[in-house]
């Protein structure tokens, strides 16, 4: 049986609700949602205290970097 192998995105600037929808005066650079750009929208959400997990989200790395495994419309 052949697996195929996910690519994983790493999306910088992760605060800690990792929500990637763009915030005006951030004091660090922040990546868009590739999810939410395909979309041209600002509604989908990594992760969120208390709520649920984005189906691509596959992650943190080091202190503000995002997993996320979005590789377009499907």
């Amino acid at each position: 049986m052949k697996v195929k192998k996910e690519k994983i995105i790493e999306l910088d600037g992760a605060n800690l609700d990792i929500d990637l929808i763009p915030k005006q005066n951030l004091g660090w650079k922040q990546d868009k949602c590739p999810w939410n750009e395909a979309e041209e929208k600002n509604i989908h959400k990594c992760a969120v205290k208390n709520t649920s997990i984005c189906k691509y989200f596959r992650g943190i790395k080091d202190d503000d970097v995002v997993l996320c495994a979005y590789n377009g419309k499907k």
